[in-house]
C-alpha cells in the first residue's frame, strides 16, 4: 500500500477536494483506496456521509493502545472506497497524546495502517492545515507528500516550515518523498503562470504539469456531496483530477496505469 498526504499549512488552496477527488479517481480505476480524513473539521467524512460521534473515528485510532484499526474504517457508496472518519475528537486526541508518555507518539498511525496494508493499494490522507500530532502521525506514515497550492501573494506562505518537517520526520520515516506541488483553483491569466514558473524556482520542488483550473462546479459538488467524478464528470476540474491522477501514477507510484472508464 502507498500512502500519500495531502497537505499545506495555509487554509483554502483545495487540499480536501484534492484528497476526496484523488481517491475516488483511483478507487474509479480499480484500485482499492482508503481515504484517512485527519482534520478535525471532517469535511472529507462529511462528503462522504461517515460522519458521527457514536462509532469509532481516527481519534481512537490516534489514542487507544492496541485499537483495532478495522472497527474505524467504514465503507463509502463507492466501489473500493472505504474511509476512516474524523471529528472534533481530534483536537482531544491531540492533546492525550502529547501527555501519553508511555509508547511512541509520531508512529501510531503507521502502525495502524500497516494492520490493513494487504487491503488497500493507496491510502490517501486529507491534513489539516496544522503541525500537530496528528498531522505529524501522518507524515511519519506516508510514502509521498502533496502539496496543492493557490497561487497568489501568500501562496508560499508556510512552505519552507513544512519542509523543515518533513526533514525532522525523515528520522521516523527515512523514504518520505514530495511527489510535488498541485496547482489549484487555477485561471488563464498571467499571475498563474509566472506563480507556477516561480515556484519551481524559488523552491525547487517539483510542480505536477497539471493545473486545475477553477470552476464552480467544484464548489457545487460539495454541496451535492458528491466526488467531482460522479458530480460533474465533464468539467475542467474533474478532467484536471484525471490528469493529474495520471500524472502521479506515472511520475510517483510505480503502478500498473489504469484507464478511467
Amino acid at each position: 500500500m502507498k500512502t500519500i498526504s495531502i497537505i499545506n499549512l495555509k487554509g483554502g488552496v483545495g487540499k480536501t477536494i484534492t484528497a476526496i477527488n484523488m481517491a475516488h479517481i483511483l478507487s474509479d480505476m480499480g484500485y482499492r483506496v482508503l481515504i484517512v480524513d485527519n482534520d478535525k473539521q471532517a469535511n472529507t467524512s462529511k462528503l462522504f456521509g461517515a460522519h458521527s460521534y457514536t462509532l469509532p473515528s481516527l481519534a481512537e485510532v490516534l489514542t487507544e493502545k492496541n485499537f483495532p484499526v478495522a472497527e474505524a474504517i467504514r465503507k463509502t457508496e463507492y466501489k473500493n472506497l472505504d474511509i476512516i472518519p474524523a471529528n472534533m475528537n481530534l483536537l482531544r486526541a491531540d492533546k492525550e497524546i502529547l501527555m501519553d508518555c508511555t509508547r511512541p507518539q509520531q508512529i501510531r498511525l503507521k502502525n495502524a495502517l500497516d494492520k490493513v496494508q494487504d487491503e488497500y493499494d493507496f491510502a490517501v490522507i486529507d491534513n489539516a492545515p496544522d503541525l500537530d500530532m496528528g498531522v505529524i502521525n501522518a507524515l511519519v506514515a506516508s510514502d509521498d507528500v502533496i502539496i496543492p497550492i493557490k497561487v497568489d501573494k501568500f501562496a508560499f506562505d508556510g512552505i519552507e516550515m513544512l519542509l523543515e518537517q518533513v526533514e525532522e520526520v525523515k528520522a521516523f520515516n527515512p523514504k518520505i518523498n514530495v511527489a510535488g506541488c498541485l496547482v489549484t483553483m487555477a485561471q488563464p491569466n498571467k499571475v498563474c503562470a509566472l506563480g507556477k514558473e516561480f515556484l519551481k524556482e524559488y523552491t525547487a520542488l517539483p510542480v505536477f504539469d497539471v493545473a486545475i483550473r477553477k470552476t464552480v462546479k467544484v464548489d457545487e459538488s460539495t454541496f451535492a456531496e458528491k466526488p467531482l467524478l460522479v458530480y460533474s464528470k465533464g468539467c475542467t476540474a474533474s478532467r484536471d483530477y484525471q490528469v493529474f491522477v495520471s500524472e502521479y501514477l506515472e511520475k510517483c507510484a510505480n503502478f500498473e496505469h489504469k484507464e478511467v472508464e
